[in-house]
């Protein structure tokens, strides 16, 4: 009888550290820090390209990237103008150069990197301002044509733009 007790004892336990561990609360951390108290608004402006090359859909896709992270992560609202934050600059350089060479003596591979350039401003906190320059790079094949990867590289470039420029200006990282 006695042993009897202390194994349903011990099951209960183990079934409800199953529960317990099995219903926690999922916390999902998007690494801003933002008061809400004082700052509401963001105010975003287009980036031009002020590049020598150029992609035509590249600034399209980085101004709605960079619009959408702080839409999906933060609780500002968008402003087209007089925002707590303010975020403006241009796309600078879209390059491509070759990275290594293979053994016969031709370019193996080719390295594409686009530069942003940032300026934020913080009108509830003007230390924070800043203006700084943020790069993203993408390799692929020389065996590949450049139109057939470019829509794929410029986008992962744009994601991580976008997420140093998100941790730059909010995240206070």
């Amino acid at each position: 009888m006695k042993t009897t007790r202390i194994a349903a004892t011990c099951i209960l336990a183990i079934m409800f550290l199953m529960l317990w561990t099995g219903c926690s609360v999922s916390y999902k951390f998007n690494g801003a820090s933002i008061d809400y108290s004082k700052t509401k608004t963001i105010q975003i402006n287009d980036f031009p390209i002020r590049s020598s090359y150029v992609w035509g859909p590249m600034a399209s896709i980085f101004n709605n990237q960079l619009k959408d992270v702080f839409a999906n992560h933060t609780k500002l609202i968008q402003v087209k103008r007089n925002g707590d934050l303010k975020i403006e600059g241009e796309i600078t350089r879209y390059e491509q150069r070759n990275k290594s060479v293979s053994s016969e003596g031709y370019s193996a591979q080719t390295e594409l990197s686009m530069t942003v350039n940032v300026r934020f401003t913080n009108n509830a906190n003007h230390s924070e301002d800043f203006e700084r320059q943020f790069t993203a790079t993408s390799t692929y094949d020389t065996t590949k044509s450049l139109n057939s990867v470019q829509e794929e590289l410029v986008t992962q470039m744009v994601k991580e733009i976008t997420d140093q420029i998100f941790n730059a200006t909010v995240a206070n990282w």
